[in-house]
C-alpha cells in the first residue's frame, strides 16, 4: 500500500535547513512508529511531501498505518494512493468513476495533475479532458477550479498513473523531537491532558510529572491517561512518568496554613517540586493546564505569586481558552472519558479562597511550613519510562486466570471503546460485556454480585491492575481472561 503525506504548512515556509531537518525528523518518527508495531515500510522524503510504502497489504496493517498517520504530529493530510498503467483519457476516466463518481455528485470538483516525463499532452490539457469526461457522466456535478468541494488529485510519472483515492486529515503541528522537551504537570483532568496533547502536537517531547494526593486509584487513573496520550500521539519518543508523593505535603498545609491561602500555597509547593524535577532531567519548561480565572488559584494575581517561586519557564497552552472548548478537544482526542471518571481525592479545599494573593501574606504562611517534608517528597519521587510503567505496577495476589471462556462466567472487555470497535473480542458462545477500564471502578459496583466476571484486555496489564483494585475493595467474584495467542 502506498501513502502520500502532505506536510503541515508551517513546515513548508521554514528556511531550507530547518525544513530539511523537520522532514528528516518526521520521516524518522514514522519509521520508528511502524517498526515498533511489528511492520516494515519504506519511508521516502521529498521537498514537499513524504511517501510511505507498506509491503504488507493486509487490512489490519493498512488500518494500523492509517491510524498512525492520522495521529502523528507534522502531517497536514495524507492520501492513500493506487498505481495503474497510464492509459488514454477515456481509460483514466473509466478508472476514476468508481472511486469519485458518488463523491462529486451534486458537488463542485476539479482535476489536478502533477506530471513528470515525456507525453504528447500537457498537464492542463489532461486535467480538462479527464474532468470533462467525469462531468458528462455525473450530470449533477459542477466544475470549479478554485476551492472546489472535491479535488481529484493525480500524478503521472512516465507511463504510470497514481490516483489519490482517499485523503485523510492529519494533526498538523510540528514533528515530535523538532522542539525541546517539556515537563507536563498532569493531574488526569480535562485541562492538564489537553495541555499535554497540545505540546506534543507542537513537536515538544512531553514528559509527565504527577503529584499524588489521593493514593493508588488516582495514580493508576493518571498513569492510564498519560500512557494513552503518549501511545496515541507521542510514542515515537520515549518519555518519563514521574510520581511525587504529596500526601504529607497536603497534610502539612492543612495544619499549618490559613484556610484562605491553602490553594495558592499548594500550587507553589507543586511548582517548587516540579521545577526541581524539570531541572534534574535538563528539561526546558514546565507545562500546566491553567486557564485565566477558571478556578480561584488561576486569577492573574495568584498566578503571579505562584510563578514567583521558580525561574523555570511555565507554558500554559490553555490560558485564554473556555472550558467548553477544552472539553471539546478532550472529546476529540479521546481523553474526555478518562477525565470524567478520574478517581476523586481529598485535597486542599478552601472555604473562601483568596483571588488576590499578596506575596508577603503567602510568605508569612509558608514560614510555618516544614520544608523538609517537601524535600522528602521530591527525594522520594518515582521515575519510570512510560512504556514500562504499567507493567511495573502489577503486584497482585493470586488472581485466577483462564485461557478459555468458562461456563456461567461473563467476560468483561475493559479495553477503550475505540479498540473494542476496531477489534471485537471473539469468545465463541460466551457472554461478553463491555466496561471501559476508565469507568470500571464505578461500573463494577452496579453489576450482579451473584455472577462471576473475567476481566479482559489485549496485553493483560490493565485487567490485572483493575483486578487488584477491585480485590482491595472487597470484590471476590472476578478473575482474568487471557486467551492464548
Amino acid at each position: 500500500m502506498h501513502f502520500v503525506i502532505k506536510l503541515f504548512p508551517e513546515i513548508i515556509i521554514k528556511s531550507p535547513p530547518v525544513r530539511k531537518r523537520f522532514i528528516k525528523q518526521l520521516r524518522s518518527n514514522l519509521q520508528r512508529l511502524i517498526r515498533d508495531r511489528g511492520h516494515s515500510a519504506e519511508v521516502r522524503s521529498q521537498w514537499d511531501k513524504i511517501e510511505v510504502l507498506v509491503a504488507d497489504e493486509s487490512t489490519e496493517c493498512i488500518e494500523l498505518v492509517q491510524r498512525l498517520l492520522a495521529t502523528t504530529p507534522g502531517i497536514a493530510n495524507f492520501s492513500q494512493v493506487s498505481e495503474h498503467p497510464l492509459g488514454n483519457f477515456d481509460q483514466v476516466a473509466d478508472l476514476l468513476w468508481p472511486i469519485y463518481g458518488e463523491a462529486i455528485s451534486h458537488q463542485t470538483f476539479c482535476v489536478r495533475i502533477k506530471r513528470t516525463g515525456k507525453h504528447d499532452f500537457r498537464s492542463v490539457e489532461a486535467e480538462r479532458e479527464i474532468g470533462g469526461r467525469l462531468f458528462q457522466r455525473a450530470g449533477s456535478a459542477t466544475v470549479k477550479l478554485k476551492d472546489p468541494d472535491v479535488q481529484i488529485s493525480l500524478e503521472i510519472r512516465g507511463q504510470q498513473l497514481f490516483v489519490m483515492e482517499k485523503t485523510t486529515q492529519g494533526l498538523g503541528g510540528f514533528p515530535l523531537g523538532t522542539q525541546e522537551a517539556v515537563m507536563s504537570l498532569v493531574s488526569g483532568g480535562f485541562d492538564s491532558t489537553v495541555a499535554s496533547y497540545l505540546t506534543m502536537k507542537r513537536g515538544l517531547r512531553t514528559h509527565f510529572c504527577f503529584f499524588n494526593l489521593g493514593g493508588r486509584a488516582h495514580e493508576l487513573g493518571v498513569k492510564e491517561v498519560a500512557w494513552y496520550l503518549w501511545d496515541k500521539y507521542g510514542s515515537s519518543h520515549r518519555v518519563k512518568f514521574i510520581t511525587v508523593p504529596f500526601e504529607d505535603v497536603v497534610a502539612e498545609i492543612l495544619t499549618k496554613v490559613d484556610n484562605s491561602q491553602m490553594g495558592v500555597v499548594l500550587k507553589r509547593m507543586m511548582y517548587r517540586a516540579g521545577a526541581e524535577v524539570t531541572k534534574a532531567w535538563n528539561v526546558d519548561a514546565m507545562v500546566t493546564g491553567e486557564a485565566v480565572a477558571q478556578v480561584s488559584s488561576q486569577t492573574l494575581p495568584n498566578l503571579a505569586v505562584i510563578d514567583a517561586v521558580t525561574d523555570v519557564l511555565t507554558l500554559r497552552p490553555l490560558i485564554t481558552m473556555d472550558k467548553n472548548d477544552i472539553i471539546k478537544i478532550a472529546r476529540n482526542i479521546g481523553t474526555e472519558d478518562f477525565a470524567a471518571n478520574m478517581p476523586e481525592y481529598c485535597g486542599v479545599i478552601s472555604v473562601k479562597p483568596t483571588t488576590r494573593a499578596k506575596p508577603e501574606r503567602i510568605e508569612r504562611e509558608e514560614a510555618n511550613f516544614d520544608f523538609d517534608i517537601l524535600e522528602n517528597a521530591i527525594s522520594n519521587r518515582r521515575e519510570e519510562n512510560i512504556d514500562e510503567m504499567m507493567a511495573d505496577l502489577v503486584e497482585l495476589p493470586t488472581v485466577e486466570t483462564f485461557s478459555s471462556p468458562q461456563p456461567e462466567m461473563i467476560i468483561l472487555d475493559i479495553r477503550h471503546p475505540d479498540e473494542v470497535l476496531r477489534k471485537p473480542l471473539n469468545a465463541g458462545s460466551a457472554e461478553v460485556a463491555t466496561a471501559p477500564f476508565f469507568s470500571l471502578q464505578k461500573s463494577f459496583k452496579s453489576l450482579d454480585p451473584s455472577r462471576h466476571y473475567l476481566l479482559y484486555c489485549d496485553k493483560g496489564v490493565m485487567s490485572r491492575l483493575h483486578a487488584e483494585l477491585l480485590r482491595e475493595e472487597g470484590f471476590e467474584n472476578l478473575g482474568l481472561y487471557a486467551p492464548k495467542s
